[in-house]
């Protein structure tokens, strides 16, 4: 075909240096694409534009750009020579371009050159302002990505689902989660990338309870939801850990259930979830389920190992990774350093502490230094721990003087204890943690006013030490103890249980800790009821009363456990399995759990037998039925139901009708109807939304 007969080309002959060129008449762009493979190709291809002055034809340009641009590696500056030959650069070259520096990390670049794109009187489209908005995230680009927004509106694109969801994680980025969350609740119409912007922009910002809280919202809508939906609750599921655990282990749930690929990102949540559940069997097993693992997904199983007191499996793990030919990376050697501290290997933990840089070329970070004094500070070795903060080549910081203070009121070791106290003063602003651990330290060595001095020096600060509170979870209901609280209904049967506990720990050899008593108590005997009545025992002995035995008690606590509650804990462990951990605790002393759905029961009226059936069985059951739960029953004797996706409750006299259940949900249920009086009977279902009839949301 000769070039004249197209009306673009006006060439004197026709070209001879690329044979295919005929072909652009058809479809420039893929052959643009095919043919510029490296630089050279890419001259060649431009020198026969110039000359065929195919380059003045918008669509062939841009083609050419988005090649120099976006495709090839290392040839933006080119695509920028190119782009400035351009008499007058369109809309769609400029997007060329904007594309082209954030692909190649010039953010910076992008905005500048959106900036020109304005002020050329040029009009941004809907694909200019996606990209633009992703550059003003990757920079944290805030105040621009506001001027970005008012033109957006001005422009008309304000209702663009596209644009939304990018505005939603450039304001989330930024860590402005409260504008994010008004452009997310204005949105007309929410795609599944708009509700994993928001609950990505939860998870960056560590608000774990917002993204569980989210993730429920879906539930109950109904909404579609995929992997990286997942990625974003499985962590914040770990994070509050015990008070979240049953909505974690229902996403493991769907994930089999609908036969989703376990992914080497979302194998690794998962192991990540159930180790900081305390879960690290079930960790294993994912593990051991996934086709491809890389570095993160062994990283996650040794940090979870070690985190749950068995460092010499993690440290089995390390091995087997290295036998697979898996280079570790720095975050790797937390975990190996963290289980060896775990462990009480020291000699262990001086040896691959060495091998970082030895063998990998991995300087060590403040992290690992860290990790080390805690290593010689749990093996009691305190001057040594001091000896080596002292001789770090990078400055220590308040969390390595912190660890140091810690292990210090372990051992009693005042001096030093006293000269980490001193030297965190310097670096941070002091928790109260901090002079808590060391009133302690004099409290172990009967240095009762030196105790005292470091409280009222706390108070002289203003620093107040947060009320510890300890929550467990029983039957989907969260309950709340504080030291010697009696604000609970039951406070009577809970103390009386509190006294019998400790009494049967101590035949089992517990002593009491008195040094982690109220300063106020001055007699031993009022010291041993101070401790003895602290939360987390008030919540153990709740948990004792009110579940089975040989059921798991799952704590969680907002300050750290002290000696005393840890001692007894182990006890107690030995004959009823009991996980405590730590959750988040904002600075107004309020917990930011959220709450929680009812807990959905069968309560026979005879046999005065109760029998719960879990949120996670409820749902369980919603997602294998292929629809909505619904339960009927005669229509006079019901209070009302609510919307399909809120909360229904069905109340009969009767044994109810279930309908486009499921046989398996079905069979659930009437397992426990089947021997209930008809007339003695009460059935509460909590129903959170359909998960297979997804809505507009």
């Amino acid at each position: 075909m000769a070039l004249t007969t197209h009306p673009f080309f006006s060439p004197s002959k026709t070209p001879t240096a690329i044979t295919t060129i005929s072909e652009f008449p058809q479809n420039p762009k893929t052959l643009i694409l095919q043919k510029c493979k490296t630089t050279k190709d890419l001259n060649q291809v431009h020198a026969h534009l110039i000359k065929t002055r195919l380059l003045h034809s918008p669509l062939i340009a841009e083609n050419l750009l988005e090649s120099a641009a976006i495709i090839l590696p290392d040839a933006m500056d080119y695509a920028l020579s190119i782009f400035r030959q351009l008499d007058k650069p369109d809309s769609a070259a400029y997007n060329v371009m904007i594309r082209g520096f954030i692909y190649k990390k010039s953010n910076h670049e992008a905005i500048l050159l959106f900036r020109e794109m304005c002020e050329s009187l040029v009009q941004p489209d809907e694909f200019t302002f996606p990209s633009v908005l992703k550059a003003c995230s990757k920079l944290g680009a805030q105040s621009e990505g506001e001027q970005i927004h008012a033109r957006i509106v001005k422009s008309g694109f304000g209702s663009d689902g596209y644009i939304e969801n990018t505005l939603i994680h450039m304001y989330a980025s930024s860590g402005d989660l409260e504008v994010a969350r008004k452009v997310f609740d204005k949105m007309s119409h929410r795609h599944v990338m708009s509700w994993n912007s928001m609950l990505a922009g939860y998870a960056k910002n560590e608000l774990w309870d917002e993204v569980v809280k989210l993730f429920r919202k879906m539930l109950e809508l109904g909404c579609e939801f995929d992997e990286v939906t997942m990625i974003s609750v499985l962590p914040a599921c770990g994070r509050v850990a015990d008070l979240e655990l049953e909505t974690g282990k229902w996403v493991h749930f769907y994930i089999k259930k609908k036969k989703m690929k376990l992914t080497v990102t979302l194998g690794t949540a998962l192991i990540d979830f159930y180790s900081k559940c305390g879960l690290v069997e079930s960790s294993i097993e994912v593990f051991n389920k996934m086709s491809m693992r890389n570095v993160f997904s062994w990283t996650a199983l040794i940090q979870g190992l070690a985190s749950n007191g068995q460092g010499k499996k993690a440290l089995e793990y390390f091995k087997l990774m290295q036998q697979n030919n898996v280079v570790p990376n720095d975050v790797t050697f937390i975990g190996v350093l963290s289980a060896c501290s775990h462990a009480g290997l020291v000699d262990e933990g001086r040896k691959y502490f060495l091998s970082m840089s030895n063998d990998y070329d991995i300087e060590p970070r403040i992290e690992h230094y860290g990790c080390m004094v805690d290593i010689f500070g749990r093996a009691g070795l305190i001057e040594e721990a001091y000896e080596f903060i002292q001789n770090m080549p990078i400055q220590p910081n308040a969390v390595v003087w912190r660890t140091l203070l810690a292990s210090c009121r372990v051992h009693k070791k005042v001096e030093i204890g006293e000269e980490s106290l001193k030297n965190i003063i310097k670096l941070d602003q002091p928790h109260s943690g901090d002079y808590i651990l060391l009133s302690k330290l004099y409290s172990s060595i009967g240095r009762d006013d030196d105790a005292l001095r470091v409280r009222n020096q706390m108070k002289e600060n203003g620093i107040r030490k947060a009320p510890g509170c300890s929550l467990i979870e029983l039957d989907g209901v969260m309950y709340e103890f504080f030291a010697e609280d009696k604000g609970n209904p039951n406070s009577m049967e809970i103390y009386n249980a509190t006294e019998d506990m400790m009494r049967k720990i101590k035949s089992a050899g517990y002593v009491p800790n008195t040094a982690d008593a109220r300063l106020d108590a001055e007699e031993d005997y009022h010291k041993e009821a101070s401790v003895s009545h602290h939360s987390e025992k008030l919540a153990i002995a709740y948990g004792l009363i009110k579940t089975a035995p040989g059921t798991t008690i799952r704590i969680s606590k907002n300050l750290r456990v002290c000696t005393d509650c840890h001692n007894a804990t182990k006890i107690i462990s030995k004959e009823q399995k009991i996980r405590s951990s730590r959750f988040p605790f904002n600075t107004h002393g309020v917990s930011p759990i959220s709450s929680r759905t009812a807990i959905n029961e069968l309560v026979p009226g005879d046999s005065g037998g109760k029998t719960v059936f879990s949120e996670a069985k409820i749902l369980e059951g919603i997602a294998g039925s292929g629809g909505e739960m619904v339960f009927e029953a005669e229509k006079e004797r019901l209070p009302g139901f609510k919307s399909r996706h809120s909360i229904a409750r069905a109340i009969s006299s009767a044994k109810p009708t279930a309908t486009r259940v499921s046989k398996h949900l079905g069979r659930m249920f009437n397992k426990y109807l089947r021997n209930v009086p008809p007339n003695k009977s009460s059935v509460t279902i909590t129903m959170t939304g359909s998960l297979q009839a997804p809505m507009n949301c």
